[in-house]
């Protein structure tokens, strides 16, 4: 298959995820489901191997024991932050604060936090109202940032020295890009799978995409699915045939060529295979075909009618009728929708020439 960019990471990047009495448990969890995923989930589900190893995951907050954040939903740190130090990256959930509030312990103990390890050379990244506790800090002073619409005033009103711009959904403070704050809750998506694809790289930003049906979901699944898991079987003849097709899928007349390579009769072939795979070979080998269309789609500019060649269609027009019944829409929706994945948003966080605006 196809990769627009190579894996970037061979150890665990370390991530901690802070919590406090304010944060939002939505987004919180959010976050650390998805990615703690990276690495490990995909396997899981296709029997792929990963291209990554991910990230090493914790919430922590300012005490070890559990607490309950915004909405009375319970937190368990993995850890004190009096424990942390030299970690790598550190994400502030969204938190929810009225108009008058005015800061308590947890937060001083969170800014000096904060503080140690950006000057450690932690990279440190906020959703929605997060971008208040890195203000209060004092490490947005003279810098660019955002945040929710909804507290741009108490932003602005308490801390003058940073230079708010509340109409941007993803802002980078710094040149190096360790400092970033996002605007509206909902951008935790846009942050996650920009951290995936920064630290990780481009294909497990897409696999995270796929798992979690992450961007425009309005025509339904199909965009997002992935071969499954390979069944497991005990034909060995079968399985020598799916290893040379999984190579050879764009070969003219392959199912053909299955039968020749197995000595088997058609047949006879035709049921083992289906017995052991669950699938005629014909669709077999479309399926194959297909997901190594969505990959050229997604990770190159190529027009349809090469990508169709190159994975075994002569017929363009034949190529667009089988992959919108095998991916719920055109090629042609599918580059606009789902490659370079699912939405403009999105797509531009997985661009691999991505610049902070």
């Amino acid at each position: 298959m196809s990769d627009k960019q190579p894996a970037t990471n061979i150890e665990p990047v370390s991530l901690d995820i802070l919590a406090l009495p304010e944060s939002s448990a939505s987004v919180l969890y959010s976050l650390y489901d998805v990615l703690s995923s990276v690495g490990k989930m995909w396997t899981l589900l296709t029997g792929e191997e990963e291209s990554s190893a991910g990230f090493e995951v914790r919430i922590v907050s300012t005490q070890s024991a559990t607490f309950f954040c915004h909405g009375n939903v319970p937190v368990f740190p993995h850890a004190d932050i009096a424990d942390c130090s030299d970690v790598e990256v550190i994400v502030v959930p969204d938190l929810f604060v009225e108009p008058n509030f005015h800061p308590d312990n947890n937060w001083q103990i969170a800014k000096q936090w904060l503080k140690r390890q950006y000057a450690l050379g932690a990279t440190i990244c906020t959703v929605c109202t997060g971008s208040l506790l890195l203000a209060d800090a004092g490490l947005l002073n003279g810098k660019e940032a955002t945040t929710h619409w909804s507290a741009a005033e108490i932003l602005r009103s308490r801390f003058p020295e940073v230079r708010l711009n509340s109409d941007k959904i993803f802002v980078s403070a710094d040149e190096d890009q360790r400092l970033i704050t996002t605007g509206g809750v909902s951008s935790w998506n846009e942050l996650a799978l920009y951290l995936i694809k920064h630290y990780c790289g481009y294909q497990e930003a897409s696999r995270a995409i796929k798992i979690f049906l992450l961007g425009d979901r309005s025509d339904g699944q199909l965009p997002f699915t992935y071969l499954p898991r390979p069944k497991e079987h005990t034909d060995a003849v079968i399985e020598e045939c799916q290893i040379w097709i999984a190579e050879h899928y764009d070969k003219p007349m392959p199912v053909q060529k299955m039968i020749e390579l197995s000595n088997l009769t058609k047949r006879t072939f035709m049921r083992r295979f289906a017995r052991a795979t669950e699938l005629n070979p014909i669709d077999y080998v479309q399926r194959l075909r297909i997901e190594e269309a969505k990959q050229l789609l997604e990770t190159t500019q190529e027009v349809i009618e090469d990508i169709s060649a190159k994975v075994g269609y002569e017929d363009p027009a034949y190529f667009r009728k089988i992959f919108k019944r095998k991916a719920g829409v055109s090629p042609a929706k599918y580059r606009t929708i789902s490659g370079n994945k699912v939405s403009r948003r999105i797509r531009f966080l997985l661009n691999a020439r991505m610049v902070f605006s």
